[in-house]
């Protein structure tokens, strides 16, 4: 995508609002990168997050946050269009919208916000993410003195002429190779590894490096976060942190297991959002950009799947949904499985999954020698060859999957207890499985059939003539 430098908002924008511009709230997203939400120290995990620390006792914490696709370009497309992925055209990894779909640029913009995107990209075309496009939230060192001068020039800007502005803020980290961060601050050896990981030396050094980079991506948060104190922008500012899908080890990004499409959440509004809460509303990131839309006093388009949990936020409701949903694409990935699609459905305890063609083998970028910019993985083959049990365990399960699966994940939140064929969960199979359905009917998706035409979405390919409907 062609980047250009933050511009000024010209004055023949469509004004839509209801209530004058600087009685707006100003809206930021922040969007960390391959990052499972159980190792976020402001979750309980390892990694030291500090400002997210303070940024939960300022405002609200998700427990049942969820993305619909565990890869970082489906993810994103999700956000920013309110529209889940094989809808939007967006469901493989390296891809795009339909033609004429759009965006919240649009409809912020239209309202007469500035919106803007600093940091990682992987979205297209262009023309549906009119953003003003700058790199520095991710290149720049966050604990320089004036780590982002295009996002202090829109704080300036916009609190001069009393615009409101959108940013969302995308961190590249922390995604493979774990090489940000001080990752002496993590000991290997005195780590605590999850119970998909198989103990090996490789295993921990990659860890601790990826430990690291959380709190780097911590460090960027803080540092975005003073400036909006530094502008006194704060008090008129709703902010929201996200920690995307799971991390880049096996069972978490690139798979429906609860660890790849579970995302932390945080988010702040002063005076209105009620300090040091938490919710465990079911919440999905299609339902962000409606959110943002509502809290800039406008109707969600009919054309999102999404929904506002505004009310959770402001402490009106305690619930949102009853179910979330995912799916994961193989085909036209980094070294992944020719044709293996998954699809599932979730309730808050339990996540019911469905590989469409669970006969072939389950491959990625991870699973082989090297890995994904972090090789640990030959180094779980090793252990199990010669012989030990749990990595022989782990190693066979990740490639060979059965055509169903269903977890309790409020007691096995790693997803390590198929209990698909338990008759006690017979129901909880048959309604998630019919729900399932539904959803996928909904969304145009065909299941197998949609999964072979997965390279036609990828940039690159020539263009799709389908449009998203009006």
């Amino acid at each position: 995508m062609k980047l250009a430098p933050f511009l000024a908002v010209g004055l023949s924008l469509v004004m839509t609002v209801r209530t004058p511009a600087t009685e707006k709230p100003n809206l930021v997203l922040i969007i960390a990168d391959d990052c499972t939400y159980l190792d976020l120290g402001v979750y309980g995990g390892q990694a030291k997050t500090p400002a997210l620390d303070q940024l939960a006792g300022q405002g609200m914490q998700f427990s049942r946050c969820f993305q619909a696709a565990p890869m970082c370009s489906p993810t994103r497309h999700n956000i920013y269009t309110g529209i889940y992925p094989v809808k939007s055209g967006a469901w493989p990894n390296h891809t795009r919208v339909y033609p004429g779909t759009k965006s919240i640029a649009h409809y912020l913009r239209d309202a007469g916000y500035r919106v803007a995107l600093s940091g990682k990209t992987h979205i297209g075309p262009q023309a549906s993410f009119p953003f003003e496009y700058s790199r520095e939230f991710q290149s720049a060192d966050p604990h320089s003195a004036k780590p982002y001068p295009q996002i202090d020039k829109l704080f300036t800007e916009s609190k001069k002429s009393g615009t409101p502005f959108c940013l969302i803020a995308c961190s590249n980290e922390p995604h493979t190779p774990y090489s940000k961060g001080d990752a002496s601050a993590y000991d290997p050896s005195r780590l605590e590894l999850p119970p998909t990981f198989v103990d090996t030396p490789e295993t921990r050094n990659e860890y601790a490096k990826y430990l690291a980079e959380i709190t780097y991506f911590d460090a960027q948060c803080a540092a975005l976060l003073a400036m909006l104190d530094q502008h006194d922008l704060a008090s008129n500012t709703l902010v929201m942190v996200v920690s995307e899908q799971g991390s880049g080890f096996p069972f978490a990004k690139w798979t429906c297991y609860e660890l790849g499409l579970t995302s932390g959440m945080i988010a702040r509004w002063p005076g209105k959002i009620k300090p040091n809460s938490k919710s465990d509303a079911l919440v999905e990131y299609v339902d962000i950009t409606p959110t943002f839309l509502e809290a800039a006093d406008l109707e969600t388009p009919k054309t999102m799947d999404g929904r506002s949990f505004l009310n959770v936020l402001t402490g009106a409701a305690t619930e949102h949904k009853t179910y979330t949903f995912g799916l994961h694409t193989t085909r036209g990935i980094f070294a992944g499985s020719e044709n293996y699609g998954v699809r599932s459905a979730g309730t808050k305890t339990h996540r019911y999954i469905r590989n469409l063609n669970h006969t072939e083998i389950f491959k990625n970028v991870v699973t082989r020698p090297g890995g994904d910019k972090a090789d640990f993985w030959m180094s779980w083959i090793e252990k199990g060859a010669a012989g030990d049990a749990h990595a022989i365990a782990m190693t066979a399960r990740d490639p060979r999957r059965p055509a169903e699966e269903l977890y309790d994940v409020e007691k096995d939140p790693h997803c390590l207890n198929n209990l698909i064929d338990d008759p006690k969960y017979k129901a909880i199979k048959s309604e998630l499985s019919k729900r399932l359905d539904a959803w996928m009917k909904s969304q145009g998706d065909q299941g197998a059939a949609t999964e072979a035409m997965a390279h036609t979405r990828h940039r690159g390919y020539k263009e799709n003539k389908r449009t998203v409907p009006e």
